[in-house]
């Protein structure tokens, strides 16, 4: 029975306490790796210090890739403020591994929507990996929304120069790979082609788990920093981080071949990168205590949720069946309306580059675009679905929730 908003997220928390413990706990862990990455480098403040120009040199950028690559347990890193988005990231990873003739396959169902136009499946005449002659193949999912298991074992052949693996649901009502999943996966492809490179689309995803995909087998994965790991206060960027050859081929398509991993002026950003990194593991845990709250909540009041209340976390993320345009605009109002910046601005349904629907979004972030902060979104399409993510801290999230269960009340009202 609906109760007022107040008492339904009272009710929540109670319910969640040893969830909660948990997640402290796996803070905790994650957080010891991170410091230990710390101490093993000797990170110190003139790593703050950053170079100009052509960013020749930069030892703090240097021992940030260090860092990274060790917290992570891949060969190296590249984290870089030139990384526009996670997008952009996951595409110089793409067309660093990739060549003419080559064929890429998509093990877990479509890619997410910014990546259809990097992979060539809209757009036109824009260098996507089709412009540049190479394959693409879809692995889909199962009608319960999971890997395929058994077609992944046949999917592998001679010629699949690069298995992707999109460790989160996106936008699609699927459940998010779990670190497990991508060790199956690896362990799959590399016994039917050892030479066929694993790469994650790892956004949302890090410092859920107590291990990241490169430390249980993918040669390569990509991320944004103004999601996870950037802890809620890097400005803008994103990484790179694996295989040591293949981060450089990155690299170079970041910036140029022969320049690489060696180019790009920090611009003064190495302090916030380094503290970004080391509160991550608390920043993805208050996320994760929002998630459950909304599931919970949102469960209660009758609408379909993704995952389910007490279910692992397998990233940031949280989706909502609301079912219809109205709801999914008044949940967003919500959120705006109880965020830290613009609360005074009305989210309406718009397009946005690299999407195919048009999307309404509640983002009163700090960081422009930031979804490590509370944010929500949805693209204007059935059964319009809302994906909130982030949050700095959970009291926060319980707040915006109070207004958002005012805003759409029960699923049968």
């Amino acid at each position: 029975m609906f109760k007022n908003s107040v008492e339904e997220l009272q009710a929540a928390q109670q319910a969640l306490s040893q969830i909660f413990a948990g997640i402290d706990t796996q803070v905790k862990e994650n957080l010891r790796r991170v410091l230990g990455a710390f101490q093993r480098h000797n990170v110190g403040v003139h790593h703050f210090s950053g170079v100009s120009g052509y960013g020749h040199d930069d030892l703090g950028r240097q021992t940030l890739d260090r860092v990274f690559a060790d917290i992570v347990g891949a060969e190296a890193a590249a984290v870089r403020v030139q990384f526009v988005s996670g997008t952009h990231a996951i595409a110089c990873a793409l067309f660093g591994a990739l060549r003419p003739g080559d064929e890429m396959l998509a093990v877990a169902g479509p890619p997410y929507d910014t990546l259809e136009e990097v992979i060539g499946l809209r757009g036109t005449h824009q260098g996507s990996l089709r412009d540049f002659g190479i394959k693409y193949r879809q692995l889909e999912l199962t009608p319960q929304g999971t890997v395929d298991w058994q077609a992944l074992v046949k999917a592998i052949t001679p010629e699949t120069k690069l298995v992707a693996i999109q460790r989160s649901c996106g936008y699609s009502w699927r459940p998010s790979l779990s670190i497990e999943d991508i060790e199956k996966i690896v362990q799959i492809v590399k016994g039917q082609n050892p030479d066929t490179v694993c790469f994650v689309d790892n956004c949302y995803g890090e410092f859920i788990s107590d291990r990241e995909p490169t430390a249980v087998g993918a040669d390569l994965m990509a991320g944004s920093l103004i999601k996870n790991p950037g802890g809620t206060i890097v400005a803008t960027g994103g990484y790179v981080a694996g295989r040591a050859d293949l981060v450089e081929a990155a690299t170079c398509r970041l910036t140029a071949p022969g320049i690489g991993s060696s180019g790009g002026a920090t611009l003064d950003q190495n302090r916030l990168m380094f503290q970004g990194l080391f509160l991550a593991p608390q920043m993805v845990g208050e996320a994760m205590k929002g998630n459950h709250l909304v599931a919970y909540v949102f469960d209660r009041l009758g609408y379909p949720v993704n995952p389910a209340p007490f279910a692992p976390r397998r990233d940031v993320i949280q989706a909502i069946q609301l079912g219809s345009p109205e709801k999914l605009i008044a949940f967003c109002r919500a959120i705006q309306k109880h965020s830290p910046i613009g609360s005074y601005l009305d989210p309406v349904p718009a397009g946005m580059p690299g999407y195919e629907s048009e999307l309404v979004m509640a983002g009163g972030t700090f960081i422009d675009g930031s979804t490590s902060e509370l944010s929500a979104d949805g693209p204007l399409r059935e059964p319009y679905v809302v994906f909130c993510q982030g949050g700095t801290h959970w009291t926060h999230v319980a707040i915006a929730l109070e207004a958002a269960i005012e805003a759409i009340g029960p699923a049968t009202a």
